[in-house]
């Protein structure tokens, strides 16, 4: 189910990218939005290692690198960390959601090399991560664009240009069926899944 969900996000998105086409600021180097922590579901946490485990096979210097960055940002979350330390789960209350508005939102993404502006775990990448720089729907039914892309775009031209809408609910879907096969809840933050040791799978 995992692969399928990749396939058809890469596939709608790659279609939106046609579409956007000159709109679109996205390309290697740009990264923006790898600054400032957001969760992920666990689903996305266990691509996360996966690539991680290879990459260790592959090119263990890059792999070692990703294993600094995730230490080095784990001593500036976990002061502040509005969840469970043990587990790296973020608490799901009223407070903590209003705590996490103001963490770490200068924090670079521990996958991200700062002197090329490339996610070093590109392939394995969350569907967020995925899914950023098209227009996208928001539960309140706004479109939604990054503020670097669609700058001179009219209203007409990011419509046309939006994500296939039904991707959030396939991803939901998803992600319940695999919390509920490995006994899962919430969401957790990329250093988190990857560090060590990893959290249960």
């Amino acid at each position: 189910m995992a692969q399928a969900l990749i396939q058809i996000v890469d596939a709608v998105v790659a279609d939106a990218y046609q579409r956007g086409d000159n709109h679109l600021a996205c390309r290697p180097g740009c990264s923006q939005c790898c600054i400032g922590v957001f969760p992920i579901a666990h689903q996305d946490a266990a691509w996360l290692r996966a690539g991680l485990m290879g990459l260790e096979q592959t090119d263990p210097e890059r792999a070692a690198r990703i294993r600094a960055r995730v230490a080095e940002s784990l001593t500036r979350l976990d002061p502040w960390f509005p969840g469970d330390l043990t587990t790296g789960i973020l608490h799901e209350d009223y407070e903590a959601a209003i705590l996490f508005e103001e963490f770490a939102n200068d924090e670079p993404c521990p996958l991200l090399d700062l002197e090329t502006g490339t996610c070093d775990l590109y392939e394995t990448r969350p569907i967020l991560c995925r899914t950023f720089g098209p227009p996208m729907r928001t539960e309140e039914d706004n479109l939604a664009t990054c503020e670097l892309c669609f700058i001179t775009a009219s209203t007409e031209e990011i419509a046309r240009c939006e994500l296939d809408p039904t991707i959030p609910e396939q991803e939901a879907r998803s992600n319940e069926a695999y919390n509920a096969e490995h006994s899962l809840h919430g969401e957790t933050l990329i250093a988190y899944a990857l560090r060590t040791p990893s959290p249960k799978d």
